[in-house]
Protein backbone atom coordinates (compact mmCIF):
# COMPACT_ATOMS: atom_id res chain seq x y z
CA UNK A 1 0.00 0.00 0.00
CA UNK A 2 0.91 3.21 -1.08
CA UNK A 3 1.36 6.10 2.03
CA UNK A 4 -1.98 8.14 1.20
CA UNK A 5 -3.87 4.57 1.55
CA UNK A 6 -2.18 3.50 4.56
CA UNK A 7 -2.86 6.98 6.03
CA UNK A 8 -6.60 6.40 5.22
CA UNK A 9 -7.13 2.96 6.76
CA UNK A 10 -4.89 3.49 9.82
CA UNK A 11 -5.74 7.29 10.47
CA UNK A 12 -2.52 8.51 10.75
CA UNK A 13 -1.55 11.52 8.47
CA UNK A 14 1.27 10.75 5.79
CA UNK A 15 3.01 13.60 7.83
CA UNK A 16 3.51 11.60 11.33
CA UNK A 17 4.15 8.50 8.67
CA UNK A 18 6.89 9.77 7.55
CA UNK A 19 8.11 11.42 11.44
CA UNK A 20 7.93 7.68 12.62
CA UNK A 21 10.27 6.49 9.49
CA UNK A 22 12.11 9.36 10.65
CA UNK A 23 12.61 8.09 14.43
CA UNK A 24 13.14 4.52 12.98
CA UNK A 25 9.45 3.30 14.52
CA UNK A 26 8.24 1.98 11.18
CA UNK A 27 9.73 2.13 7.83
CA UNK A 28 8.15 1.13 4.44
CA UNK A 29 9.43 -2.62 3.41
CA UNK A 30 9.59 -1.43 -0.15
CA UNK A 31 9.35 1.22 -3.01
CA UNK A 32 7.58 1.17 -6.22
CA UNK A 33 9.07 1.59 -9.51
CA UNK A 34 8.68 5.46 -9.42
CA UNK A 35 10.24 5.95 -5.94
CA UNK A 36 7.00 5.83 -3.87
CA UNK A 37 6.83 4.24 0.09
CA UNK A 38 5.11 0.95 -0.30
CA UNK A 39 4.14 -0.59 3.01
CA UNK A 40 3.56 -4.59 3.47
CA UNK A 41 0.75 -5.59 5.71
CA UNK A 42 2.91 -6.49 8.88
CA UNK A 43 4.14 -2.55 8.42
CA UNK A 44 0.87 -1.36 8.56
CA UNK A 45 0.25 -3.68 11.92
CA UNK A 46 3.15 -2.08 13.03
CA UNK A 47 1.64 1.25 12.79
CA UNK A 48 -1.58 -0.04 14.87
CA UNK A 49 0.50 -1.41 17.89
CA UNK A 50 2.19 2.37 18.04
CA UNK A 51 -0.89 4.06 17.99
CA UNK A 52 -2.04 1.29 20.84
CA UNK A 53 0.75 2.07 22.77
CA UNK A 54 0.76 5.68 22.26
CA UNK A 55 -2.99 5.57 23.40
CA UNK A 56 -1.60 4.39 26.80
CA UNK A 57 0.14 7.72 27.21
CA UNK A 58 3.96 6.07 25.96
CA UNK A 59 6.44 8.90 24.78
CA UNK A 60 7.04 7.90 21.00
CA UNK A 61 10.67 7.08 22.66
CA UNK A 62 9.06 4.06 25.22
CA UNK A 63 6.82 2.59 22.27
CA UNK A 64 9.89 2.12 20.01
CA UNK A 65 11.59 0.34 23.16
CA UNK A 66 8.28 -1.43 23.91
CA UNK A 67 8.49 -2.74 20.58
CA UNK A 68 12.04 -3.14 19.63
CA UNK A 69 13.60 -4.97 22.42
CA UNK A 70 12.62 -8.72 22.40
CA UNK A 71 13.56 -8.79 26.81
CA UNK A 72 11.52 -5.34 27.10
CA UNK A 73 9.31 -6.08 30.04
CA UNK A 74 6.23 -3.80 30.78
CA UNK A 75 5.47 -3.87 34.13
CA UNK A 76 7.99 -0.94 34.99
CA UNK A 77 6.75 0.79 32.31
CA UNK A 78 2.92 0.99 32.82
CA UNK A 79 3.95 1.29 36.88
CA UNK A 80 5.22 4.69 35.61
CA UNK A 81 1.99 5.63 33.84
CA UNK A 82 -0.79 4.52 36.57
CA UNK A 83 1.62 7.25 38.98
CA UNK A 84 1.67 9.98 36.26
CA UNK A 85 -2.11 9.09 35.47
CA UNK A 86 -2.80 9.74 39.08
CA UNK A 87 -0.82 12.90 39.28
CA UNK A 88 -2.18 14.57 35.98
CA UNK A 89 -5.62 13.17 37.30
CA UNK A 90 -5.11 14.96 41.00
CA UNK A 91 -3.74 18.22 39.32
CA UNK A 92 -6.82 18.66 37.14
CA UNK A 93 -9.18 17.88 39.41
CA UNK A 94 -7.20 20.98 41.38
CA UNK A 95 -7.81 23.01 38.50
CA UNK A 96 -11.12 22.21 38.33
CA UNK A 97 -12.11 22.76 42.00
CA UNK A 98 -10.34 25.86 41.63
CA UNK A 99 -12.48 27.03 38.62
CA UNK A 100 -15.55 25.97 40.21
CA UNK A 101 -14.74 28.02 43.25
CA UNK A 102 -13.98 31.21 40.96
CA UNK A 103 -17.45 30.78 39.71
CA UNK A 104 -19.15 30.16 42.69
CA UNK A 105 -17.40 33.87 43.36
CA UNK A 106 -19.65 35.04 40.81
CA UNK A 107 -16.49 37.52 39.54
CA UNK A 108 -17.93 40.89 37.67
CA UNK A 109 -14.65 40.95 35.68
CA UNK A 110 -11.17 39.55 35.29
CA UNK A 111 -10.01 42.01 38.61
CA UNK A 112 -12.07 39.98 40.82
CA UNK A 113 -11.03 36.89 39.34
CA UNK A 114 -7.41 37.30 40.11
CA UNK A 115 -8.56 38.90 43.35
CA UNK A 116 -10.23 35.23 43.81
CA UNK A 117 -7.27 33.73 42.64
CA UNK A 118 -4.98 35.09 45.32
CA UNK A 119 -6.85 34.34 47.91
CA UNK A 120 -6.91 30.62 47.01
CA UNK A 121 -3.49 30.31 46.62
CA UNK A 122 -3.13 31.94 49.89
CA UNK A 123 -5.11 29.94 51.74
CA UNK A 124 -3.29 26.81 49.94
CA UNK A 125 0.32 28.98 51.32
CA UNK A 126 3.22 26.71 52.55
CA UNK A 127 2.92 29.82 54.95
CA UNK A 128 0.94 30.33 58.25
CA UNK A 129 1.71 33.98 57.77
CA UNK A 130 0.30 34.07 53.90
CA UNK A 131 -2.51 31.27 55.10
CA UNK A 132 -3.31 33.76 57.85
CA UNK A 133 -3.34 37.08 56.13
CA UNK A 134 -5.61 35.44 53.38
CA UNK A 135 -7.94 34.03 55.97
CA UNK A 136 -8.25 37.79 57.66
CA UNK A 137 -8.97 39.38 54.16
CA UNK A 138 -11.31 36.59 52.69
CA UNK A 139 -14.71 38.86 51.99
CA UNK A 140 -13.34 42.45 52.19
CA UNK A 141 -13.57 43.35 48.16
CA UNK A 142 -14.48 39.79 46.82
CA UNK A 143 -16.64 36.74 48.56
CA UNK A 144 -14.47 33.13 49.02
CA UNK A 145 -16.11 30.88 48.00
CA UNK A 146 -16.88 28.97 51.27
CA UNK A 147 -15.83 25.79 50.14
CA UNK A 148 -12.52 26.59 50.01
CA UNK A 149 -12.67 28.45 53.56
CA UNK A 150 -14.10 25.58 54.96
CA UNK A 151 -11.58 22.71 53.42
CA UNK A 152 -9.17 24.77 54.64
CA UNK A 153 -10.81 25.20 58.34
CA UNK A 154 -10.93 21.59 58.41
CA UNK A 155 -7.45 20.98 57.34
CA UNK A 156 -5.64 23.68 59.46
CA UNK A 157 -2.92 22.45 62.09
CA UNK A 158 -1.44 26.26 62.79
CA UNK A 159 -3.73 27.19 66.02
CA UNK A 160 -3.20 30.95 65.11
CA UNK A 161 -4.34 30.27 61.47
CA UNK A 162 -7.45 27.95 62.30
CA UNK A 163 -8.66 30.94 64.06
CA UNK A 164 -8.74 33.18 61.77
CA UNK A 165 -10.45 30.71 59.20
CA UNK A 166 -12.90 29.78 61.38
CA UNK A 167 -13.49 34.03 62.25
CA UNK A 168 -13.92 33.51 58.53
CA UNK A 169 -16.25 30.75 58.23
CA UNK A 170 -18.84 32.58 60.35
CA UNK A 171 -18.50 35.79 58.54
CA UNK A 172 -19.39 33.63 55.27
CA UNK A 173 -22.62 32.76 56.95
CA UNK A 174 -25.08 29.31 57.01
CA UNK A 175 -24.18 28.26 53.64
CA UNK A 176 -20.97 26.37 55.59
CA UNK A 177 -22.57 24.60 57.19
CA UNK A 178 -23.60 21.68 55.60
CA UNK A 179 -19.91 20.86 54.87
CA UNK A 180 -18.88 21.49 58.29
CA UNK A 181 -21.51 19.13 59.18
CA UNK A 182 -20.23 16.74 56.85
CA UNK A 183 -16.94 16.48 58.84
CA UNK A 184 -18.12 15.90 61.50
CA UNK A 185 -18.65 12.73 59.54
CA UNK A 186 -14.89 12.29 59.03
CA UNK A 187 -13.14 9.32 59.93
CA UNK A 188 -10.24 11.40 61.12
CA UNK A 189 -10.89 12.34 65.16
CA UNK A 190 -8.91 15.77 64.08
CA UNK A 191 -11.17 17.06 61.49
CA UNK A 192 -13.78 16.15 63.68
CA UNK A 193 -12.48 18.55 66.22
CA UNK A 194 -12.35 21.76 64.23
CA UNK A 195 -15.79 21.39 62.49
CA UNK A 196 -17.48 21.26 65.86
CA UNK A 197 -15.55 24.13 66.86
CA UNK A 198 -16.41 26.07 63.85
CA UNK A 199 -19.90 25.13 63.51
CA UNK A 200 -19.54 26.45 67.51
CA UNK A 201 -18.84 29.85 65.86
CA UNK A 202 -21.11 29.88 63.42
CA UNK A 203 -23.96 33.00 64.91
CA UNK A 204 -26.89 31.60 63.31
CA UNK A 205 -29.85 29.60 64.78
CA UNK A 206 -29.00 26.67 62.23
CA UNK A 207 -25.99 26.33 64.07
CA UNK A 208 -28.11 25.55 67.39
CA UNK A 209 -29.69 22.29 65.61
CA UNK A 210 -26.77 21.02 64.20
CA UNK A 211 -24.85 21.50 67.61
CA UNK A 212 -28.08 19.39 68.96
CA UNK A 213 -27.32 16.67 66.51
CA UNK A 214 -23.84 16.69 67.92
CA UNK A 215 -24.60 15.69 71.70
CA UNK A 216 -25.54 12.04 69.73
CA UNK A 217 -22.30 12.08 68.25
CA UNK A 218 -20.37 8.82 68.19
CA UNK A 219 -17.66 11.14 69.05
CA UNK A 220 -17.45 11.87 72.67
CA UNK A 221 -15.17 15.21 72.15
CA UNK A 222 -17.87 16.52 69.79
CA UNK A 223 -20.48 16.01 72.46
CA UNK A 224 -18.34 18.05 74.85
CA UNK A 225 -17.84 20.70 72.81
CA UNK A 226 -21.33 20.78 71.27
CA UNK A 227 -22.13 20.80 74.64
CA UNK A 228 -20.21 23.35 76.26
CA UNK A 229 -21.31 25.50 73.02
CA UNK A 230 -24.75 25.01 73.69
CA UNK A 231 -24.97 25.70 77.20
CA UNK A 232 -23.56 29.01 76.49
CA UNK A 233 -26.35 29.55 73.76
CA UNK A 234 -29.06 28.45 76.75
CA UNK A 235 -29.56 25.14 75.58
CA UNK A 236 -30.97 22.96 78.13
CA UNK A 237 -30.23 19.87 76.34
CA UNK A 238 -26.62 19.83 77.06
CA UNK A 239 -27.01 19.37 80.85
CA UNK A 240 -26.17 15.94 81.13
CA UNK A 241 -22.88 16.48 78.69
CA UNK A 242 -21.70 19.02 80.84
CA UNK A 243 -21.99 18.01 84.58
CA UNK A 244 -20.89 14.68 82.82
CA UNK A 245 -17.40 16.60 81.95
CA UNK A 246 -17.29 17.67 85.23
CA UNK A 247 -16.99 15.09 86.78
CA UNK A 248 -14.66 13.41 84.36
CA UNK A 249 -12.41 16.71 84.64
CA UNK A 250 -12.81 17.41 81.31
CA UNK A 251 -13.04 21.00 80.43
CA UNK A 252 -14.69 20.70 83.48
CA UNK A 253 -14.28 24.60 83.98
CA UNK A 254 -15.81 25.67 80.80
CA UNK A 255 -18.61 23.03 81.43
CA UNK A 256 -19.41 24.81 85.24
CA UNK A 257 -19.25 28.16 83.40
CA UNK A 258 -21.93 26.81 80.76
CA UNK A 259 -23.95 25.07 83.69
CA UNK A 260 -23.75 28.38 85.29
CA UNK A 261 -24.98 30.46 82.44
CA UNK A 262 -27.54 27.93 81.57
CA UNK A 263 -28.84 28.48 85.29
CA UNK A 264 -30.09 31.90 84.39
CA UNK A 265 -33.42 30.70 83.63
CA UNK A 266 -35.07 29.43 87.33
CA UNK A 267 -36.51 26.10 85.06
CA UNK A 268 -33.18 24.65 84.04
CA UNK A 269 -31.64 25.87 87.53
CA UNK A 270 -33.31 23.52 89.35
CA UNK A 271 -32.79 21.14 86.56
CA UNK A 272 -29.15 21.65 86.92
CA UNK A 273 -29.28 21.13 90.39
CA UNK A 274 -31.01 17.95 90.44
CA UNK A 275 -28.50 16.60 88.39
CA UNK A 276 -25.72 17.42 90.39
CA UNK A 277 -27.51 15.97 93.40
CA UNK A 278 -27.96 12.97 91.64
CA UNK A 279 -23.68 12.59 90.41
CA UNK A 280 -23.26 13.08 94.60
CA UNK A 281 -25.17 10.63 94.65
CA UNK A 282 -23.60 7.67 92.98
CA UNK A 283 -21.18 6.09 94.41
CA UNK A 284 -19.29 5.17 91.90
CA UNK A 285 -18.31 8.79 91.95
CA UNK A 286 -14.63 9.62 93.56
CA UNK A 287 -13.61 12.32 96.13
CA UNK A 288 -12.38 14.92 93.45
CA UNK A 289 -15.19 14.64 91.31
CA UNK A 290 -17.55 15.24 94.41
CA UNK A 291 -15.82 18.20 95.04
CA UNK A 292 -16.02 19.81 91.69
CA UNK A 293 -19.54 19.08 91.96
CA UNK A 294 -20.32 20.66 94.55
CA UNK A 295 -18.36 23.95 93.59
CA UNK A 296 -20.24 23.63 90.34
CA UNK A 297 -23.36 23.96 92.48
CA UNK A 298 -21.96 27.29 93.90
CA UNK A 299 -23.01 29.40 91.17
CA UNK A 300 -26.32 27.68 90.57
CA UNK A 301 -29.42 29.38 91.97
CA UNK A 302 -32.31 28.14 94.04
CA UNK A 303 -33.98 26.26 96.74
CA UNK A 304 -32.19 22.90 95.37
CA UNK A 305 -28.75 24.17 94.93
CA UNK A 306 -28.78 25.71 98.75
CA UNK A 307 -30.56 23.08 100.72
CA UNK A 308 -27.52 20.24 98.67
CA UNK A 309 -25.02 22.34 99.99
CA UNK A 310 -26.40 22.55 103.52
CA UNK A 311 -26.17 18.85 103.09
CA UNK A 312 -23.17 18.56 101.73
CA UNK A 313 -21.16 20.94 104.17
CA UNK A 314 -21.84 18.15 106.78
CA UNK A 315 -20.35 15.40 104.46
CA UNK A 316 -18.39 12.79 105.65
CA UNK A 317 -15.60 13.87 103.52
CA UNK A 318 -14.05 16.64 104.85
CA UNK A 319 -12.86 18.44 101.47
CA UNK A 320 -16.53 18.21 100.30
CA UNK A 321 -17.75 19.17 103.80
CA UNK A 322 -14.84 21.96 103.55
CA UNK A 323 -15.57 22.99 99.75
CA UNK A 324 -19.54 23.15 100.62
CA UNK A 325 -18.93 25.33 103.91
CA UNK A 326 -17.44 27.53 102.06
CA UNK A 327 -19.54 28.26 98.75
CA UNK A 328 -22.60 28.43 101.16
CA UNK A 329 -20.55 31.29 103.10
CA UNK A 330 -19.99 33.13 99.66
CA UNK A 331 -23.51 32.38 98.63
CA UNK A 332 -24.69 34.29 101.95
CA UNK A 333 -22.62 37.06 101.35
CA UNK A 334 -24.13 37.99 97.69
Amino acid sequence: MLIGEVARRSGVSARMLRHYESLGLVRPTGRTVAGYREYSGEDVRRIFHIESLRSLGLSLREVKRALDEPGFRPAELVDGLVRQTRERIAAETELLTRLHRIGAAEPAGWEDVLQVVALLRGLGSKSAGARQRAALSSGDEVPVPVEALVEAVLSETDPNVAGALRWAVARSGHGALAPLAEGLGSPVAEVRRRAVESIAEIPDGEAIAVLRDALAHPDLAVRRYAAVALGARGVADAVPTLIGMVVEAVNDVDAADALSELAESPASAEQIAAGLVDRLADNAVGSSARRRLTQALADIPGSTAARALAELSQDEDRAVALTAAYVLGLREAR
